[in-house]
């Protein structure tokens, strides 16, 4: 089944606002799959553990490419800075050199 969310600020003007399907659902899924990944190397798995290391560069690697995404759909540094728990500054310090 289907849930529409509420965008993340909902007072944007009309161009900024777009509706996310299942990203809670989704999320979840991920996190299950990456926990799983966890336990099937502490069953024994040592020859995985490499990969399940490379996982984290490829989260950093989706976490640049959702802000530049964000930002592009025009959300401001304050906005994304805000839903992660950080300042506006540490945010485009982070994120506002990547391409």
């Amino acid at each position: 089944m289907s849930t529409v969310k509420k965008p993340l600020t909902p007072n944007l003007p009309r161009q900024k606002r777009r509706y996310v399907v299942e990203n809670d659902e989704f999320a979840g899924f991920a996190r299950r799959i990456i926990r799983a990944h966890g336990r099937r190397v502490a069953d024994g798995d040592v020859e995985a553990l490499r990969d399940l290391v490379a996982l984290s560069a490829n989260l950093d690697e989706a976490i640049g490419e959702a802000v530049i995404g964000l930002r592009a759909f025009g959300y401001s540094w304050t906005e994304i800075g805000q839903r992660l728990g950080i300042s506006k500054q540490a945010a485009q310090q982070r994120w506002g050199g990547q391409p």
